[in-house]
C-alpha cells in the first residue's frame, strides 16, 4: 500500500467528503477520488458507501482507519527525526475556544512566533463537543478545553489551570451593593451570556433552570462585558477575561459562591504519537498555561 493513498483515505475518512478532503489536500476532486478507488482495487474491498451526495465508511473502511493515521503519524515523526535542521518545524492545528485564546494564550503563541518560526500554529474556533470530536477524528492535533470534567472518551487530556468563574454586574446594578444572592435572586436578575455550546453559560443555564430565567445573547465576551458595564444585567464569565475591568471598576463581582468549577485542559487524541514539535506545543502549554493560575 502506498502511503500517499492512505494519507488520502485517512483524509477522505475524517472530512467524509471528497470534495472537502480535495480542498485541504490541494488536489483536484478527481485526483481524490482515483486515489481512494486505486485503494481500493489493491485491498480488494470497497472503503466507502457512496449514499447520493454523501460518504460513509464501510466496515473494511473502519477497521482501516486506525492503521492509516497511524502510519501518518509514524510517517510525520520519520521526517523529523531525520530532517536537516534541529530547529522544530511543522504545523498544529489547535482547537480552542475565545476565552483562551485572548486571555490565556498570548504568551504561548507569542513564545512560538519569537522563538520557534518553523512552528505554524493555526488556530480553530470551536467549544467542546466539537472540539473533542475534532480531536478523535484528527482534524486537529491538540485542543484546549475548559471543561469541568478531565477525563474525556478516546482523549488524553492535561489539567492546565483551575478556571475560577465570578457573576459580574455594571457598578450600577441594583444588586452591586449586596453582601449575599441567592441562586433565585441571580434568576430575577436579567442574565446576559455568551451563545449556547459555551461551557460556563450551559452550566450557569442548568443550574437556574428552575426559574428558567431569559438570557439576552451577546456572543462574544468583549460584547457581554460592555453590556454588562452599560447595566443590561449580570454575567458569569472567567475571572481571568474580566480581571481588568474590576480593577479599573467598570464592572464589579456580585456575591455569589458558583456551584461548579471548570478546568482549562490540554487534550490530544488517545495514542496518538506526537510529532517533536506538537511535543514541544505540549510543553511549553503546559508551563507557560500553567503560570497564569489565579
Amino acid at each position: 500500500m502506498e502511503l500517499r493513498l492512505l494519507a488520502t483515505f485517512e483524509k477522505v475518512a475524517t472530512v467524509l467528503s471528497f470534495t472537502r478532503a480535495a480542498t485541504e489536500l490541494g488536489y483536484a476532486q478527481s485526483s481524490v477520488t482515483a486515489q481512494v478507488r486505486s485503494l481500493e482495487t489493491s485491498l480488494g474491498v470497497e472503503l466507502f458507501e457512496r449514499l447520493g451526495s454523501r460518504i460513509r465508511l464501510t466496515e473494511a473502511g473502519e477497521r482501516l482507519l486506525p492503521y492509516a493515521r497511524g502510519m501518518a503519524e509514524l510517517a510525520e515523526e520519520a521526517r523529523t527525526a531525520v530532517a536537516a535542521t534541529a530547529d522544530p518545524a511543522g504545523t498544529i492545528a489547535v482547537g480552542t475556544m475565545e476565552s483562551l485564546t485572548s486571555y490565556r494564550l498570548p504568551p504561548l503563541l507569542e513564545y512560538f512566533h519569537h522563538r520557534y518560526p518553523g512552528v505554524r500554529l493555526t488556530l480553530r474556533p470551536t467549544l467542546g463537543d466539537e472540539t473533542r470530536q475534532a480531536l478523535r477524528q484528527g482534524t486537529y492535533d491538540v485542543g484546549f478545553l475548559m471543561e469541568p470534567e478531565t477525563e474525556h472518551e478516546g482523549l488524553e487530556s492535561e489539567v492546565l489551570a483551575p478556571e475560577p468563574l465570578v457573576l459580574v454586574a455594571g457598578p450600577a446594578h441594583p444588586l452591586a451593593g449586596r453582601t449575599e444572592l441567592t441562586a433565585a435572586e441571580v434568576a430575577g436578575a436579567q442574565l446576559v451570556g455568551t451563545e449556547p455550546g459555551c461551557p460556563y453559560r450551559d452550566l450557569f443555564e442548568r443550574e437556574l433552570a428552575r426559574w428558567s430565567p431569559p438570557f439576552m445573547e451577546f456572543g462574544t465576551i468583549e460584547a457581554t462585558k460592555r453590556g454588562v458595564a452599560a447595566g443590561l444585567g449580570v454575567a458569569l464569565l472567567p475571572r481571568v477575561t474580566v480581571d481588568g475591568e474590576l480593577a479599573a471598576g467598570t464592572l464589579v463581582e456580585l456575591p455569589w459562591e458558583v456551584p461548579f468549577t471548570l478546568f482549562t485542559q490540554l487534550a490530544w487524541r488517545r495514542g496518538k504519537r506526537l510529532p517533536a514539535h506538537v511535543r514541544l506545543f505540549v510543553e511549553q502549554a503546559r508551563r507557560l498555561v500553567s503560570e497564569q493560575r489565579g
